[in-house]
């Protein structure tokens, strides 16, 4: 059993792609552009708003759009995004059953995400679990975001706890190369976003399907 734990919240804890996916849209209606549908926008989340909306600007995943564009754009998505941050948005499955049982456990829980703290903190507290976390760490809270370690980092030193006793529960890429870089342990959930990648490439310690498998994966 790990020390700490913590948890990333787009793709782990909570299905946000409705939200997101709704808000883009209406972005692209009112730039007079296609809309994009909720595939697609599945496919690009999981590295912040702004990468998103560019993404959204040029349908690609890795493309960049034109800056004048997006500086058009970008406050018009924030604008939409600050009024649907949860209206669609729901926990996965199982989420409340893992969440219990490590509330039931002596570890230390917090939730480290690359989403704006001026999104993260209403979403999780319109879901019911913005409680369940000793330290909340948003992609602006400090300088830097995963896949950079500083914000695991940051978590242990905060709550006092070593890194090699620590775990991350995640779902895409760069919860695992910020574990890694943390020296952390990596558990991934199989449903998240990776970008249409299935997360096993990349090698973290276990894949679950549900939250509620995490009694099962500390004490077998």
């Amino acid at each position: 059993m790990p020390k700490m734990v913590l948890i990333d919240v787009d793709g782990t804890l909570v299905d946000s792609v409705p939200d997101l996916a709704w808000c883009v849209d209406e972005m692209m209606k009112q730039l007079g552009m296609p809309e994009r549908g909720e595939a697609a926008v599945r496919n690009w989340v999981g590295n912040g708003v702004p990468r998103l909306v560019e993404r959204a600007l040029v349908n690609d995943l890795d493309g960049k759009p034109d800056q004048a564009l997006f500086d058009k754009a970008y406050p018009i998505f924030l604008d939409l995004y600050a009024e649907n941050t949860s209206k669609r948005s729901v926990l996965y499955p199982g989420v409340r059953e893992g969440l219990d049982y490590l509330k039931s456990t002596t570890a230390r829980i917090g939730c480290v995400t690359n989403k704006a703290s001026q999104f993260t903190l209403p979403l999780l507290k319109d879901l019911g679990i913005y409680d369940e976390f000793e330290i909340v760490i948003a992609g602006d809270t400090l300088p830097k975001k995963k896949p950079d370690p500083a914000p695991l980092l940051h978590a242990a030193e905060k709550l006092g706890v070593a890194p090699a006793e620590s775990l991350m529960i995640g779902d895409s890429q760069s919860d695992v190369k910020a574990s890694r870089a943390a020296g952390f342990g990596i558990v991934c959930m199989s449903y998240g976003y990776n970008h249409g990648e299935d997360i096993r490439a990349y090698h973290p310690d276990a894949v679950i399907d549900s939250m509620a498998e995490l009694p099962a994966l500390f004490e077998h």
